[in-house]
């Protein structure tokens, strides 16, 4: 009952919090406690990011996405493209389940969890092999969230070769949109825009998916509708003069939904899925990450 209490409290104060600080405070308490509301909190944290997306795209101008849009189109094709094949490659060499690697890199090429859930059917993966390429992605994902501002302050990078970085090399869309809001504005509306563009991937990389694994047909394919959600709040904030006031109250309030998700996420991390994962999948997952974030930084910079 104490622990139900705490965490109800702690959901409430998260929103208050940086979205760092909310996904620290959610992994100290899966550490300590036992989740009091699992299924409940993995549901609720998909739905409020996106929900939390969308009325962020209320705050982003149309044309400047597009720009922004444009420039990071070409890093994606490479990137996805490049991630997939290192990824089968390498996990081919660390002896890697080819199911496993294929959900990693899939999680490292497009957008961490959605990516794998997204994926993960469609080539009859089991429980363990999807339980086990989720807790390699969330615990990079979860450490991207905190060195990648930091890196980028270190390296003086401008907020829009750090948002274009953030969208290529971190994982989830959540810490994509939490780091580029530690990192500033102008941060924020590169990652998500070039973020979301490259989370369009899951709808190809799942049908190429059934054609490789050669699943009967009548899979469902995981479309990740909040984006073209995203697209309209863009184009209606554009063209429709909406009062600041209005604007402002949705940015703060998309803003904290955006850390209690990060809390949700954070608090629902196993420890049993952590002993599962085994050193081969982190290895894989690790070398994959460091590949795409070194590259993307250096092609960025230079």
């Amino acid at each position: 009952m104490r622990t139900r209490i705490l965490f109800i409290i702690l959901v409430i104060c998260t929103a208050f919090l940086s979205p760092a600080l909310a996904l620290l405070a959610g992994i100290v308490f899966a550490l300590v406690f036992t989740h009091p509301y699992p299924r409940q909190s993995k549901k609720s944290s998909k739905y409020l990011l996106q929900v939390s997306v969308v009325g962020l795209g209320f705050g982003m101008n149309l044309y400047d996405s597009l720009q922004a849009g444009r420039e990071g189109i070409t890093f994606t094709i490479v990137s996805v493209v490049g991630v997939m094949v290192i990824g089968w490659l390498i996990g081919r060499q660390l002896k890697v389940s080819p199911k496993m690697s294929y959900l990693i890199s899939s999680g490292t090429a497009i957008c961490g969890g959605s990516a794998i859930a997204a994926v993960a059917p469609v080539i009859d993966a089991d429980e363990n092999e999807t339980t086990v390429s989720l807790a390699v992605i969330f615990l990079l994902n979860a450490l991207a969230l905190f060195i990648f501002p930091l890196i980028g302050e270190y390296l003086h990078l401008a907020q829009k070769e750090f948002g274009l970085w953030a969208a290529i090399a971190i994982h989830d869309t959540s810490s994509v949109v939490g780091a580029g809001k530690a990192y500033g504005p102008e941060a924020l509306m590169v990652a998500t825009t070039v973020k979301l563009t490259r989370a369009l991937w899951i709808i190809p990389l799942s049908l190429v998916s059934i054609l490789i694994y050669k699943k009967k047909k009548g899979n469902k394919i995981s479309i990740p509708w909040f984006i073209f959600f995203f697209i309209g709040a863009m184009i209606f904030s554009t063209f429709v003069p909406i009062p600041s006031v209005i604007l402002k109250g949705i940015s703060i309030l998309s803003h904290s939904l955006l850390s209690v998700t990060l809390f949700l996420i954070g608090s629902s991390l196993s420890i049993e899925a952590i002993r599962k994962v085994g050193v081969k999948p982190i290895v894989l997952g690790v070398i994959l990450w460091i590949i795409i974030s070194i590259t993307s930084l250096l092609v960025i910079t230079w």
